[in-house]
């Protein structure tokens, strides 16, 4: 087919169905886009720039996009959330893409951006571009510095994503008073930052800050002034400061705020400064301050010891929602999936691996009812690319490197399984089997097996019998993906991912409250999930204490893009037990 300078109407059938059905989200994803793209002059074809109600635009995975194209601020007023990540953008944005003013989050990562100035960048800075954006994600670009202006092109931004880039300094602008009121979350690590700004102080919200892997020599002790800051990361330092570098890599973060505001060495305050009476009765104030919130937190933290917490993160809220596509290949094998994110287990501590898998095997069991009624999949989410598409493929076409093995056709695995079942029957001289091989009657039958997809293509779940090597649960795992599949209905997929996020909550409170010693082995957990025993150390770790889990809302879409289930929504973990609190 000739290449065009704009495709054809047909050519863009989910634009089309998104006019006629006057859609809010929609999403531009697959090996079909690439040709289109490329075909518009690698931008997105001006008819999307038609959909005025448009709330959610993502389009991921595509090497053609190089620049989104003129006409997004203005065809699309209404959007909240523009997800543009691992396409080729850059080395700038032409036109810039605001103003968007109902913008709230912004997801750039993956791409090719080496700088972002006026003109070529996130929009104008008078008036705001971005007025209401709350979640910028800028990871895994080129950016060599970031634009002056950001503060005032967004200046009720709340999260901050920078990691992966080739950044050796912040903008002055950025820590200016008043600059980001809102800024609770700053991530630049593995970059190439040479020193931090005492300034930084003046961020009043800021709770987490993680510039780990950077090239920084000092730390400044102005950090420790910022009121709200609960978590830092400065591993992969070289801090002069001795006795600082190794409290970065062992001690809590109060420890080290505590260590910067007595004026440790290597930290001096102001450049060698002294500070005036006003500046320390503030400091005294806010010490003040932090005793009576810390004795108020002891007291709450007593009342809620018997509790476990789930903290829902909607997707308007993340800056990287992950999706699921349903093929209608499935619709005659195994039709139903419902997905979601779970961040924060501990699995390293003990026996942690060994119960969290034991309880998988046993709601397999029970509420699965041998997995008849539906199908568990846990991955690593940090192995997981996605979007991820739900498919359907013959026994010959589907390939898969399955737990503890190599490469296989999924006709053989099967063709392997029911050999050494037989086996197993004739050593232990009994008609029932265990192991993956109870499951393979649920294929007979069927002319094609149900496979989840991510996005490299590769196969990393063949429902009902395994999981990929490629997303395989370690104790260093503390961030999941899950994934329950059935061929019964959505509300059984529904009801048993609620009965697995319960269990992992009271596996966590358990493992926190009972801490066992991280560096213990766990040989039958690792053999368990087919995998090699694990390090100890985990940069995903949880603070010791805190017992909550974050759970990522998962869309799941059809073919077109509509939305097919969200998991958890309202309605979801609606949990009777009364020690579980869900916030929301």
């Amino acid at each position: 087919m000739a290449a065009a300078a704009a495709p054809a109407p047909e050519g863009w059938p989910e634009l089309e169905l998104a006019e006629r059905e006057r859609r809010r989200e929609l999403l531009l994803t697959g090996p079909g886009l690439e040709q289109r793209v490329r075909a518009a002059g690698g931008r997105l074809p001006p008819r999307l720039f038609t959909l005025p109600l448009l709330h959610y635009l993502e389009v991921s995975g595509c090497g053609s996009l190089r620049e989104p194209g003129p006409g997004l601020a203005q065809g699309l007023p209404q959007l909240h959330s523009l997800v543009l990540r691992r396409n080729a953008l850059g080395p700038g944005l032409s036109p810039e893409l605001g103003p968007l003013p109902a913008l709230r989050v912004l997801d750039l990562s993956g791409n090719a951006l080496e700088a972002l100035p006026p003109g070529q960048g996130l929009g104008p800075a008078e008036p705001p571009g971005l007025p209401q954006l709350q979640s910028l994600n800028l990871s895994g670009n080129r950016l060599r510095e970031l634009p002056a202006d950001l503060a005032r092109c967004a200046p009720r931004l709340q999260t901050l994503n920078l990691t992966g880039n080739r950044l050796d300094a912040f903008p002055a602008e950025l820590f200016r008073p008043g600059a980001l009121p809102l800024l609770s979350e700053l991530a630049a690590a593995d970059n190439c930052l040479r020193e931090l700004s005492p300034d930084i102080a003046h961020l009043a919200s800021l709770k987490t800050l993680d510039l780990s892997n950077n090239q920084l020599s000092e730390v400044p002790a102005e950090l420790a002034d910022c009121p709200k800051l609960k978590e830092v990361n400065f591993r992969g330092n070289r801090l002069t400061d001795r006795r600082l570098e190794k409290m970065v890599h062992g001690c809590q973060t109060k420890s080290i705020l505590e260590y910067l505001r007595s004026g440790g060495r290597g930290c001096g305050r102001g450049k060698g400064k002294a500070d005036g009476p006003e500046k320390e009765e503030a400091r005294r104030r806010r010490r003040e301050r932090r005793r009576r919130e810390s004795v108020d937190g002891e007291e709450e933290e007593v009342d809620n010891a018997s509790r476990l917490l789930l903290r829902v993160l909607h997707v308007s809220e993340n800056p990287a929602p992950l999706t699921v596509q349903v093929s209608p290949m499935v619709k005659d094998v195994r039709p139903f999936i419902v997905g979601a994110v779970v961040r924060g287990m501990d699995l390293q501590a003990g026996n942690a691996l060994r119960r969290f898998l034991t309880s998988q095997t046993k709601l397999h069991e029970d509420v699965c009812e041998k997995r008849t009624a539906a199908t568990i999949a846990t991955h690593d989410l940090r192995a997981v690319r996605g979007p991820l598409l739900y498919t359907a493929r013959p026994p010959h076409d589907l390939k898969i490197v399955p737990l503890g093995r190599k490469e296989v056709k999924a006709k053989d695995l099967v063709r392997q399984l029911q050999l050494e079942a037989e086996e197993h029957r004739k050593q232990k001289k009994r008609q029932n089997v265990s192991g993956l091989h109870r499951y393979l009657h649920l294929l007979d039958g069927k002319e094609s097996y149900p496979c989840l997809v991510d996005a490299d293509g590769d196969v990393i779940s063949f429902p009902p019998i395994t999981n990929g090597e490629k997303t395989k649960i370690k104790k260093t795992t503390s961030d999941l993906f899950l994934e329950v599949t059935s061929a019964t209905s959505l509300q059984t997929c529904k009801e048993i991912m609620d009965t697995l996020v319960l269990k992992m909550a009271e596996i966590n409170k358990y493992t926190l409250e009972n801490k066992e010693d991280g560096s213990l082995s766990d040989p039958e957990a690792d053999t368990a999930s087919g995998q090699p025993p694990g390090p100890s150390g985990s940069p995903g770790a949880k603070k010791a204490g805190s017992a909550s889990l974050v759970v990522e809302q998962v869309r799941v879409l059809d073919e077109d893009g509509h939305l097919k289930v969200v998991y958890p929504s309202k309605t979801d973990l609606g949990l009777a037990a009364p020690h579980v609190t869900v916030i929301r």
